[in-house]
């Protein structure tokens, strides 16, 4: 198969296995990794649908997770689980993540390097255009293709923390 690379269709699978266990026990799930070594370890990071995820959810997360993988077994050899939030400088790994933190300062790169000759950018997310992650970088507008992202995350920023903060009272005001 020409163009498709056996680690990620491994994952895909994996990801496609895992999602609807991370939806019912109510989280979505953000970013799934394996990472080798003498123990592999299974990174989990998950949120809830308003973008909280506490050590409580984790603990939750970690034992629906657990036992479904302990039924269903599909990894190779013993791993570590590790379940977390995204974090405030949290990944971007849908596309729909780079409209909802328009405005917000992103670090992008790209799996090959692009027409300009650049692997790697940091700017304002500006949000979509089509397919097209937008964004402001040196006063200047660029287009990236979705497709050519291999990894982009949020740089923290006293904006992003500030959000956070509030976001997290909102939260707390909702669970009480």
């Amino acid at each position: 198969m020409l163009g498709v690379h056996p680690i990620r269709t491994a994952m895909a699978q994996l990801q496609d296995l895992l999602e609807p266990v991370v939806e019912a026990a109510g989280f979505r799930l953000v970013r799934l990794r394996l990472i080798g070594g003498k123990t592999k370890t299974l990174q989990v990071m998950a949120e809830r649908s308003d973008g909280t995820m506490n050590i409580d959810d984790c603990g939750e997360l970690s034992r629906a997770l657990s036992t479904f993988l302990d039924e269903e077994d599909p990894i190779d050899g013993e791993y570590d689980l590790e379940v977390s939030s995204p974090g405030i400088d949290r990944p971007l790994t849908r596309i729909t993540d780079f409209a909802r933190w328009s405005g917000h300062e992103a670090r992008l790169e790209l799996a090959a390097q692009d027409v300009a000759g650049r692997k790697r950018y940091r700017g304002t997310l500006l949000g979509l255009d089509g397919n097209n992650v937008t964004l402001e970088v040196q006063g200047e507008r660029i287009a990236v293709p979705f497709a050519a992202i291999a990894d982009a995350k949020l740089v923290l920023t006293d904006r992003l923390i500030e959000e956070d903060l509030k976001a997290r009272e909102r939260s707390k005001t909702l669970n009480t």
